[in-house]
């Protein structure tokens, strides 16, 4: 199973030249600017994104979904756009800005994993698919087969 890192935005609770341009970014709807490029609009509950709601980062990466307390929580899309590898995408859900309960991480050249992830890790019971043509179907654990299964 591949590994993907999960970068966030350096300045992410920045101070100083990070600004609310638009909207109310304490108790509504506004958007939110940081130093680095990156830019958040969507819902804010006490100062904290909370809510539905857009981060996009400088370098393509892209979060849309729930927020709750600052990070990703519920459901969610995040996409990774790499110039030498292309775009890798997980939509699913989310707990406290991880990978946690049931997804799909889909890879740029065509592999698909579909199943339960747990601490940003496939952990349960999935379907890695490969662009060639071959599934496994069965138990992972720490973004590994592990246990019964069926290749």
């Amino acid at each position: 199973m591949k590994k993907i890192l999960f970068v966030l935005c350096l300045n992410f609770v920045s101070v100083g030249y990070a600004q609310c341009i638009s909207g109310d970014c304490i108790n509504g709807k506004g958007t939110y600017t940081y130093p680095d490029g990156c830019k958040y609009v969507g819902e804010w509950k006490d100062s904290v994104m909370h809510g539905q709601g857009t981060m996009s980062w400088a370098n393509g990466v892209n979060y849309s979904g729930e927020w709750k307390d600052g990070f990703f929580n519920g459901q969610g899309i995040f996409t990774w756009k790499f110039q030498e590898h292309g775009e890798i995408e997980y939509e699913g859900e989310w707990k406290d800005g991880k990978k946690h309960g049931q997804g799909t991480m889909t890879y740029a050249e065509g592999d698909k994993y579909v199943g339960e992830f747990k601490d940003d890790m496939a952990n349960g019971q999935g379907t890695f698919s490969y662009a060639y043509g071959g599934k496994y179907v069965g138990e992972f654990k720490n973004n590994k087969m592990h246990g019964q299964g069926t290749f």
